[in-house]
């Protein structure tokens, strides 16, 4: 999915939550994020937990505009890249996410795509929210290769952020790191 952590940013300066560079970004997230990407916090709480810690009275319904704001769009050309390379390899998906994206992600999907299973695309999908652990903690790495029975030497994480390839690293797992604007159609897999 395309993500511009940019627009997430400047609504919520929008909004009057001028500090929110310092509480979110695409390579820091504090304490608040961290619960609702672990599924620690619910989507209520998380709104009622972002007003006190930001001051102010914003209401859900705009917190959950700006926070959906990063999600663009699903390139067609990437699920096709998805289904072929499926048929290669056992890909899984892990995902530092929450409820509130996910249910942002998956309508995105499907207006725009007509899919309605992006789940279908990976043997297994991770979901920090579900797993309760999120990148680039080793120990987030470790449960999803002892789970699907892994070698982490034979195991390929990409990403496009590179502390959570260091996790991986730590893992075991060999990485590539997706730099902007490459993709991984990019990749000759």
């Amino acid at each position: 999915m395309n993500l511009d952590f940019g627009l997430t940013e400047k609504a919520f300066i929008d909004l009057g939550i001028t500090r929110f560079p310092s509480m979110f970004t695409q390579h820091h997230s504090n304490d608040l994020f961290e619960q609702l990407e672990t599924g620690q916090m619910s989507e209520t709480e998380f709104y009622d937990a972002f007003r006190r810690e930001t001051g102010s009275s914003v209401t859900n319904h705009q917190i959950k505009t700006a926070w959906n704001a990063l999600l663009l769009d699903f390139p067609p050309e990437r699920l096709d890249w998805l289904e072929h390379i499926g048929k290669k390899y056992r890909i899984f998906l892990f995902s530092n996410t929450n409820r509130i994206h996910y249910d942002a992600f998956v309508e995105i999907l499907a207006r725009e795509n007509n899919c309605t299973d992006f789940d279908s695309y990976f043997i297994k999908t991770y979901y920090s929210h579900e797993l309760g652990l999120r990148k680039p903690y080793v120990a987030s790495f470790q449960k999803i290769l002892e789970e699907q029975g892994l070698h982490p030497a034979e195991t390929l994480f990409i990403d496009d952020t590179a502390k959570n390839l260091v996790g991986a690293r730590g893992a075991g797992m060999q990485t590539i790191h997706l730099v902007a604007p490459q993709t991984v159609l990019d990749l000759g897999l």
